[in-house]
């Protein structure tokens, strides 16, 4: 996720209370905040994810968390993925019974999502909608 990545270093990089939310019509806000809870290792998490409505609900379309690591340099490592459109939420890292545990298929698919994902959140310039909104706050 090095566009995640990128947004994070322009907004002054990770820390408590990281919330952001980058308008970029005609595509779904994008939205990412630190999360309250730590991942799976112990590490800082983040939330990235597209909003959509539905009833007057607010529905995740999709949502990823990720943890953020800083050890051979800045990376995000998966560890959940949700949409609520579809019904779907799945962890493929997560801590059962004090253990951690790995699903090493379903992980495969979130790095691969999340690998798809950034190439899209990039084609279809988050980056450049970041820089704006931090240029033009009122706009």
């Amino acid at each position: 996720m090095k566009t995640i990545l990128q947004i994070l270093k322009l907004a002054g990089g990770w820390h408590h209370g990281l919330n952001l939310k980058i308008e970029n019509s005609p595509y779904m806000a994008l939205v990412i905040e630190a999360t309250d809870e730590s991942g799976p290792c112990g590490l800082p998490a983040i939330s990235v994810c597209h909003y959509g409505e539905q009833n007057g609900d607010l529905m995740r379309d999709p949502e990823m968390c990720f943890e953020f690591g800083l050890g051979g340099g800045a990376h995000l490592n998966p560890f959940y993925w949700r949409n609520d459109y579809a019904g779907i939420e799945q962890w493929s890292r997560f801590i059962q019974d004090g253990h951690y545990a790995f699903h090493t298929e379903l992980y495969k698919q979130h790095e691969q999502f999340a690998k798809q994902w950034d190439k899209n959140l990039r084609g279809q310039g988050f980056v450049e909608a970041f820089e704006r909104q931090q240029r033009n706050p009122c706009a």
